[in-house]
């Protein structure tokens, strides 16, 4: 499914290689209008962002940290947040959902973000330092591969949006229908017009 590169390309290559695909897709999407198309690649878009971002959060962010601007650091991770929020919620939805194709156009813009602020001013810094960035790719291909395997685990995003998704209004319509059903039950008929002793409760 993923190309995989040779053990020796380093961190910075694999995550522009991945860069460039994401890149392409979105570019694939704007220039297409079959619904069917759009939605193989929203679904191949997601699948690339999830385990991306789970190479950068586990191995490579945190390598990044000793030689690049906390503050850039976390903007990233603030960045990666918002993206993960809205992959979580395309996940959600059906493609058949007015928002769906609008959603995945405002990941891709938010994502292209990423990319620029990432390749423009984290990879420059993370080259120029002492670190085994060849090494840091064997790491990140070797998380990639468990990940694809056993499937990425749920984010906290991931649980946050499937909170706020069962407290829609439909949702909340379908709870309350659901009680008032219970409420509501038919009285049968040989009760109907009887009350009851309420020191007993039995029928008078």
């Amino acid at each position: 499914m993923f190309d995989f590169l040779d053990d020796e390309e380093n961190a910075i290559s694999i995550l522009k290689d991945d860069h460039n695909k994401l890149k392409d897709l979105f570019d694939e999407f704007e220039g297409t209008d079959s619904h069917r198309q759009r939605n193989k690649i929203i679904a191949r878009a997601l699948e690339i962002l999830k385990l991306h971002a789970a190479m950068e959060e586990h191995i490579f962010y945190p390598a990044a940290r000793s030689c690049t601007d906390s503050y850039q650091m976390d903007e990233a991770d603030e960045e990666h947040h918002v993206a993960k929020i809205l992959v979580a919620e395309i996940e959600g939805m059906k493609n058949s959902d007015a928002h769906y194709d609008a959603k995945f156009k405002v990941l891709a813009e938010s994502v292209r973000h990423h990319i620029k602020e990432e390749e423009n001013t984290i990879f420059p810094r993370v080259k120029s330092a002492d670190l085994d960035l060849v090494a840091l790719g064997q790491e990140m291909l070797s998380l990639r591969r468990k990940l694809m395997q056993q499937g990425v685990p749920t984010s906290p995003e991931d649980r946050m949006v499937a909170t706020e998704q069962n407290k829609s209004p439909t949702n909340t319509r379908l709870r309350k229908n659901g009680k008032v059903a219970k409420a509501h039950k038919k009285v049968p008929a040989h009760l109907k017009g009887r009350t009851q002793d309420t020191s007993t409760g039995a029928p008078l």
